[in-house]
């Protein structure tokens, strides 16, 4: 047996190769290993130590294939199992993932170590299936008490199986076993919010920024916006996410053979048609599909050609059949990897990819670390930063990105003339309004409503709103319901600052068109701060509803600012909480300036730059055009102003 040198037998010849890779020279190990298995085919060992080798090389198609082959020459060896299980999750094939993980964890039943047990929950976590999840990780943590990512992955299944309290105790165990996961301590917070459980509030916000000040760990950017942050902050906290967990996510690659623009046949500044990509976790049943769908039926097909990528569930809902109708291609990329699926769009011929989700829930880190298409653009999804390379421009407007903070971003800002968000003219609008009683509301007195999710709710607005209600006789605050202990804790807060807490009144959740008919029975939404309301202001406008909210210094808090300056009705943005306070218990006061407002707002759905959808593709299109073009002069990516039609 020869390579690079001769072996008197094939043990000695893997020692060398184990040696080999030991010392980082995965190739030359591999190189030893296929010289077994030239001699010897069926010598699993070496089977196995390529199949490792070649995944540290980025071979991912080599690895899984040496690696599937290793359990059925040995199919005993844990170790290959676990290996494969490994590289299937993070291509995205959770199933059978989870299916090797187990399989591996039976063949070892005296496992100790709890690492590969937590694992399996993650997985089952993953794959939806919460009940299993916290089966196995209770086994986890009960093996293995005193460790911290055990504890972390209980706390994600407990709050994606609807309790958050007891996720808030796991994501404490998990950060007070290893501080050097800062990442739990906003777990915790999340958490201990979505609740609306504020007892530790105060010293939780000061620890996470603490954490983005000194750059000693991680601080979750989504959580970075729901607190007291600037945008030099969440800046900060992004750019350190995205080298710490987003780079680390993309597996490992081989060089391609062909550029991602080769098979593009990409046009240039001549009007050629281009091909816009979009990638989401949410084309269902959820608050971006609301917003963006009528986006992907009105552009301009003769200009334009729109893909999805979908890598969310299909609920098989009239949302998600209506999506798939919208698109010239409809994909469904769960189970794909990042190299699928960069593959696809570049059999597409996709010019542009436009990411809807950002750090948002079931984002997937492989696909964001990495670039897919030519031009890369953060929309709607998130709002604020990626903190990385890979997104080139950002789509913003004059309220929730000016000029002046483009040092704050990695990505370009491209500045939309009217609002960034879009809307969509279908929404429902004429489902018939229940009566007052079958929503818990008093059968008179004023109703303020905060449909927000509970987790924007911080201690300051909620005392803000108590003082409203106190200038406010007879008034009632109709929110989301935040659960029962969410609700619970409310009501409590609302007696300890003095006010009855039956006049807190929960909306359960119900199908869109439900959901906002019950908008006409309220009199004044009052936004959250410093995370603004987006769908629900959206919402709220659309069917009628005047909105106060505060502008504050970030993309997520100047929001619902940028929407009201679109609808028609500045007068409601405020600048403090103090402006926010007062007038929002003046309007209480004033039914006639209120009926006015309501007046503007009705005819807004038809006149207003924010619910004119067809404007605001034209505009969109331009900015896409505008991209392209300067990627195909060659031109780098630069911030600019979409002129309005």
């Amino acid at each position: 047996m020869s390579t690079a040198r001769h072996f008197a037998s094939p043990a000695e010849a893997l020692g060398y190769a184990l040696t080999l890779y030991q010392n980082g020279r995965p190739a030359e190990c591999g190189a030893v290993c296929r010289a077994i298995l030239a001699i010897k085919p069926d010598h699993h060992d070496a089977s196995f130590l390529l199949g490792v080798a070649a995944f540290t090389l980025g071979q991912i198609e080599d690895a899984q294939h040496h690696l599937a082959v290793t359990i059925v020459l040995k199919p005993d060896l844990a170790d290959a199992s676990f290996n494969l299980a490994l590289l299937l999750r993070r291509r995205g094939r959770l199933a059978e993932a989870a299916a090797l993980q187990g399989r591996a964890l039976r063949l070892v039943p005296g496992q100790t170590d709890a690492g590969p047990i937590t694992t399996l929950g993650g997985m089952f976590r993953e794959l939806g299936r919460i009940a299993a999840a916290r089966a196995v990780l209770r086994r986890a943590v009960a093996q293995a008490p005193d460790d911290a990512e055990a504890w972390r992955e209980s706390g994600h299944a407990l709050r994606d199986g609807g309790a958050p309290g007891a996720a808030a105790v796991a994501y404490d165990r998990a950060y007070r076993l290893d501080p050097s996961r800062t990442e739990s301590l906003g777990d915790r917070l999340h958490a201990s919010l979505s609740q609306c459980d504020w007892s530790a509030y105060d010293a939780l916000c000061r620890e996470v920024l603490s954490v983005i000040d000194s750059g000693r760990g991680i601080a979750l950017p989504l959580l970075t916006l729901l607190i007291d942050t600037s945008p030099a902050q969440q800046d900060r906290a992004a750019r350190h996410f995205h080298s710490a967990v987003v780079k680390p996510a993309a597996i490992p690659q081989a060089a391609a053979a062909v550029p991602a623009t080769a098979a593009l046949g990409a046009p240039s500044g001549d009007g050629g048609r281009l091909t816009v990509a979009y990638l989401s976790a949410d084309f269902h049943e959820h608050a971006t599909a609301y917003l963006a769908a009528e986006l992907f039926e009105l552009h301009d097909r003769d200009r334009f050609r729109v893909v999805a990528c979908s890598y969310g569930p299909d609920d098989s809902s009239p949302t998600r059949r209506r999506l798939e109708a919208a698109f010239d291609a409809f994909h469904d990329i769960r189970g794909c990897d990042a190299e699928q699926v960069r593959a696809m769009l570049v059999a597409e011929g996709v010019h542009i990819l436009v990411d809807l989700k950002g750090y948002t829930r079931h984002v997937r880190f492989d696909l964001l670390a990495r670039r897919l298409a030519p031009v890369q653009v953060a929309y709607l999804g998130y709002p604020g930063t990626m903190g990385g390379d890979a997104m080139d421009y950002v789509i913003g407007d004059r309220f929730v990105t000016p000029p002046e903070h483009q040092p704050h971003y990695r990505e370009r800002l491209v500045i939309m003339p009217d609002s960034y968000q879009v809307n969509d003219r279908r929404r429902p609008l004429d489902a018939r309004a229940p009566d007052r009683a079958a929503c818990g509301l008093p059968p008179d007195g004023f109703v303020f409503c905060a449909f927000n999710a509970p987790f924007k709710i911080t201690p300051s607005l909620f005392g803000l709103w108590m003082r409203v209600l106190a200038r406010v006789p007879g008034s009632v605050l109709w929110l989301q319901q935040p659960g029962r202990d969410g609700a619970d804790n409310l009501r409590r807060e609302a007696a300890r600052r003095g006010v009855d807490p039956d006049r807190l009144v929960f909306a359960p959740h119900r199908p869109q068109a439900e959901h906002l008919a019950r908008y006409r029975l309220a009199d004044l939404f009052l936004d959250s701060f410093p995370y603004t309301g987006h769908t629900t202001v959206s919402d709220a406008l659309w069917m009628g509803v005047p909105v106060v909210t505060r502008i504050g210094g970030t993309f997520a808090s100047r929001v619902a600012a940028g929407l009201l300056n679109a609808a028609g009705l500045p007068e409601t943005v405020t600048t403090s909480f103090d402006g926010y306070e007062a007038l929002a218990a003046q309007l209480a006061g004033d039914p006639a300036t209120l009926a006015a407002y309501r007046r503007r707002l009705e005819a807004a759905r038809t006149t207003a730059p924010l619910f004119d959808s067809p404007r605001f593709t034209r505009h969109l299109e331009r900015a896409y055009r505008t991209m392209w073009d300067r990627h195909a002069a060659g031109l780098p990516p630069t911030s600019f102003t979409v002129l309005p039609l």
